[in-house]
């Protein structure tokens, strides 16, 4: 991992860390069938919140993509910018009873990678032209989706 990747990796974490100290406490309470059910429910709602939020081509921040350059001599139909990497066949989840995964696989998570963090890439090995990309978060955390998670968790603890 460069240092660039490991920057926001790193400033992505220190956000979620007081929620995690703030849910453990709370979460130690219940069994582990119940920790799993509820890692898999936050799991789903997190992946459609990352799905629409792609859809929509906008940060966790709220501000929009920064838009792709024009193609000059392509004659296909526009495609909406990471209209495959949203769908359930690449945007995985993987969940335990401690933990709720939201990721890319393979050759996904290498092109996700590179629009996450603004990265350079060869996306043909013919011509091995290099291309730096802009940063486009696809994967991260809105406040809306840190609420979310709290009444998740707490809708789960009063049952």
């Amino acid at each position: 991992m460069d240092h660039q990747t490991y920057g926001l990796a790193h400033r992505m974490s220190i956000g979620l860390d007081a929620l995690h100290v703030e849910l453990t406490a709370l979460l130690s309470r219940l069994d582990k069938k119940s920790r799993s059910a509820l890692s898999r429910e936050i799991a789903k709602t997190l992946r459609d919140s990352q799905k629409s939020r792609i859809a929509a081509q906008q940060n966790p921040d709220g501000s929009s993509y920064e838009p792709r350059k024009k193609q000059k001599d392509k004659k296909s139909r526009p495609r909406t910018l990471f209209a495959q990497l949203r769908t359930p066949a690449h945007l995985k989840t993987t969940t335990t009873a401690d933990r709720a995964l939201i990721h890319f696989a393979g050759r996904d998570n290498r092109i996700a990678a590179v629009h996450q963090f603004g990265l350079q890439d060869s996306p043909s090995k013919i011509t091995g032209h290099s291309i730096s990309y802009p940063e486009r978060q696809l994967l991260g955390f809105t406040d809306a989706d840190i609420k979310t998670v709290e009444d998740l968790v707490f809708s789960h603890l009063a049952k």
